[in-house]
C-alpha cells in the first residue's frame, strides 16, 4: 500500500499468508474423517514428511538471507 514502511507491509502481508496456511491445514484436517475417507499409515507419512520439510525451510529463511543452494 502507498505510504507503509517494511514493518507495516510485513505485517499486512504476512497476516493474510498466515490465515491462509492455518485455513489451509484446517481443510487437511478434514480429510481424517474415517468415513468419509480412507488412507494408509504410509500416506499420511508422506504428507506430514512434506508438511514438515517445508515449515523448516521456512524457519531457516528467516535466519539467513540466502537462498538454499544446489550442491554435489
Amino acid at each position: 500500500m502507498k505510504g507503509e514502511n517494511k514493518k507495516q507491509r510485513f505485517i499486512r502481508v504476512v497476516e493474510k499468508r498466515v490465515q491462509n496456511v492455518l485455513d489451509s491445514i484446517r481443510r487437511l484436517s478434514q480429510c481424517s474423517n474415517r468415513r468419509m475417507y480412507e488412507w494408509e499409515d504410509g500416506q499420511l507419512k508422506k504428507i506430514w514428511d512434506a508438511i514438515d520439510t517445508e515449515i523448516e525451510k521456512g524457519k531457516r529463511s528467516f535466519k539467513t538471507d540466502q537462498e538454499d543452494k544446489f550442491k554435489l
